[in-house]
């Protein structure tokens, strides 16, 4: 395999992993509150509440992707087997400002 193909299905992977981590998180949130919050304190507006699970799954799966990503770029060698996404067209040219 090549490294955009390489790239593409880190990019796919790492998406469904993201979105996989959300739902479940969300998932467990939401069976969590309903169990216990809403027994507790009865005047819980469930609209409010599960808008901030919503929010919160996201948090989570944002934190839980970078973690993973952090350990996978320490174990993996990047530049040998992805391309880069973004290639800037013109390279800076190194300027002596000693004289």
């Amino acid at each position: 395999m090549n490294k955009k193909l390489n790239t593409m299905l880190f990019i796919i992977g790492a998406t469904l992993f993201n979105v996989t981590v959300a739902i479940v998180s969300f998932f467990v949130m939401f069976v969590l509150y309903f169990k216990y919050a809403v027994n507790v304190i009865p005047e819980v507006n469930s609209a409010w509440g599960i808008s901030m699970l919503f929010v919160a799954a996201l948090a989570i799966s944002f934190f839980v992707y970078r973690a993973v990503l952090k350990v996978l770029v320490e174990k993996v060698d990047v530049e040998k087997y992805f391309d880069p996404l973004f290639v800037r067209k013109y390279k800076k040219k190194k300027t002596n400002d000693t004289l």
